[in-house]
């Protein structure tokens, strides 16, 4: 009775949190949801051996994910209505500033925005998100070193121009 009382503080502590990472893993809020609730039900049947429900969730989090990610790739199919990517804009048809950022990140591949998420967006040092990856703390650094490089490089984040528009790089 005591595990559960436990596992039930932490669920309600920690709930947005977790949402709010795994969004960013996911990029969607349904799968965000969805996310947190598959790693919440894996750490149940583990909460008696677990020392830091916090870390062993996250973890969980980001090796499921990456999971549905191959998954989801495998599974993707051509259909004959291809539409296009609609930016998020303000009233005067300019990219929202607030989604310019979320969209630089969405563009990164999975290892590189799980690195992202956890460093910056989570403030996990190199060693605890090296353990959550489930990597060596070099490849935390060279995916964070090769993430970052491309977050310069990207297009929604280039300084906009006096006429408001996004300046190449």
């Amino acid at each position: 009775m005591a595990d559960e009382a436990a596992f039930d503080e932490f669920v309600v502590a920690r709930s947005q949190a977790l949402v709010r990472s795994a969004y960013l893993l996911t990029q969607d809020e349904s799968l965000a949801e969805d996310l947190v609730q598959t790693a919440l039900t894996k750490a149940w049947f583990a909460w008696r051996r677990i020392d830091d429900p916090e870390a062993y969730v996250r973890r969980i989090m980001v090796t499921t994910s990456a999971s549905w990610w191959r998954r989801r790739w495998v599974r993707e199919t051509p259909t004959e209505d291809a539409r296009l990517d609609v930016e998020p804009t303000d009233v005067d048809g300019v990219p929202a500033d607030g989604q310019d950022l979320w969209n630089a990140i969405g563009h990164l591949p999975r290892r590189q925005r799980a690195v992202i998420v956890l460093r910056y967006l989570e403030d996990c040092n190199e060693v605890e998100t090296a353990e959550l990856m489930g990597c060596s703390v070099g490849t935390v650094k060279s995916q964070c070193s090769k993430a970052l490089a491309k977050l310069r490089s990207d297009a929604a984040l280039a300084p906009a121009s006096d006429d408001g528009s996004r300046r190449e790089r």
